[in-house]
C-alpha cells in the first residue's frame, strides 16, 4: 500500500550528494596541505663547485635576514666589461647549475652575473615559500651591493618564470637599473587557474605572486621576453605583464619556443634583450 512521504530514491540522491561532497573536500584539504610541492620543484642533490661547471666562477655564500646560509655562484664579466651585474632568479624547477649556459653567454657580454638557488634548492637548507624566496632575493642583493661593492644603479634583475615574481617584488622596494622578465606571468592565481581550471585556485592559494600589482611600483625600464608557444605560462599573460609595465623597454617574442627550450632560456634573442636594455642603461644620464 502507498503512502506519502519522501520518495524512496531521494536517500540514494542523497548518499551520492554526501560521497562527492566528502570527495570534494578531500581533494581540496589535499590541494592546501601540498600544494608547495606543485609550486616548487628543487633539485636537491649537491651542486658542483662552480669553477667544475664556470672555469672563471667562484663559489658564494649568501645570509639571509632569517638566518639561512645559501649556495650561490659570482661569475666576472668578460672583457669588455661594461660595468654591470645581473642578479638572476631562477624559475621553479632544477638549481644553478642548470642556469649555467645563461651566465656564461651574459659574462661573454661583458655583464657578471650572481647564480644562486633558494631555500630548499640544490643543497640549501630550508623549505620555499613566496615569504622565504623574497627573503633570498634580499639575500643575494644584498651581497652584491654590500660584498661585491656593485651599485644599485649597475644592477639587474633578471627573473624567469616563477623568478620573475620574485624579482618585481625585490624592484618595488630596491629598484634596480633595468628589469628583464623571461616568461612573466600576471600573479600566480591567474596562471594556477589555466592549468587546473577545476579548482577554486584563488582561494586555495598560499603563495600569490602578484607580480602586476608589484610591477606599478617600479620605477626601472623593463623588458618582457616570452615563447610564442610557451605551454607553461600561457603568451597572453607575459603581454599583459609588458603592458603593466609603468616603462617598458621592449617586448620580444621568441618565435616557436616552448617555456624550458634552450632558444628561451638562454637563445641569442634573449640575450640581446638583455644587451639592449644594458646598452640603455649605459645611455641613460
Amino acid at each position: 500500500m502507498w503512502s506519502p512521504g519522501i520518495p524512496q530514491h531521494t536517500g540514494g540522491v542523497q548518499r551520492v550528494v554526501v560521497i562527492v561532497l566528502v570527495v570534494a573536500v578531500l581533494v581540496l584539504s589535499l590541494v592546501w596541505v601540498f600544494q608547495r610541492r606543485l609550486i616548487y620543484l628543487p633539485s636537491t642533490a649537491p651542486v658542483p663547485p662552480a669553477e667544475a661547471v664556470i672555469p672563471a666562477a667562484r663559489d658564494v655564500v649568501l645570509q639571509t635576514s632569517d638566518g639561512l646560509e645559501l649556495g650561490a655562484w659570482f661569475i666576472p664579466a668578460e672583457e669588455p666589461d661594461r660595468g654591470l651585474t645581473v642578479l638572476v632568479a631562477s624559475g621553479n624547477a632544477g638549481d644553478r647549475s642548470v642556469r649555467a649556459p645563461l651566465a656564461v653567454a651574459l659574462a661573454k657580454e661583458g655583464m657578471s652575473v650572481l647564480l644562486f638557488d633558494y631555500r630548499g634548492y640544490g643543497d640549501n637548507p630550508g623549505s620555499p615559500t613566496e615569504e622565504g624566496l623574497a627573503y633570498d632575493v634580499r639575500a643575494a642583493r644584498s651581497f652584491l651591493v654590500e660584498d661585491a661593492d656593485v651599485s644599485p644603479t649597475r644592477l639587474l634583475y633578471f627573473g624567469e618564470s616563477l623568478g620573475a615574481g620574485v624579482v618585481t617584488e625585490l624592484a618595488s622596494e630596491y629598484p634596480p637599473a633595468g628589469l628583464v622578465l623571461r616568461s612573466p606571468f600576471v600573479d600566480l592565481a591567474t596562471l594556477g587557474e589555466v592549468h587546473y581550471q577545476f579548482l577554486p585556485v584563488a582561494m586555495l592559494l598560499r603563495d600569490k605572486y602578484p607580480l602586476v600589482e608589484h610591477l606599478a611600483d617600479v620605477t626601472a625600464p623593463v623588458t618582457v621576453v616570452y615563447g610564442s608557444e610557451d605551454s607553461v605560462v600561457p603568451p597572453d599573460q607575459s603581454r599583459a605583464v609588458a603592458a603593466a609595465a609603468p616603462e617598458l623597454s621592449q617586448l620580444v617574442e621568441v618565435a616557436g619556443v616552448d617555456h624550458n627550450d634552450p632558444a628561451l632560456v638562454h637563445g641569442d634573442l634573449l640575450i640581446a634583450a638583455v644587451v639592449d636594455l644594458a646598452e640603455q642603461i649605459h645611455r641613460s644620464p
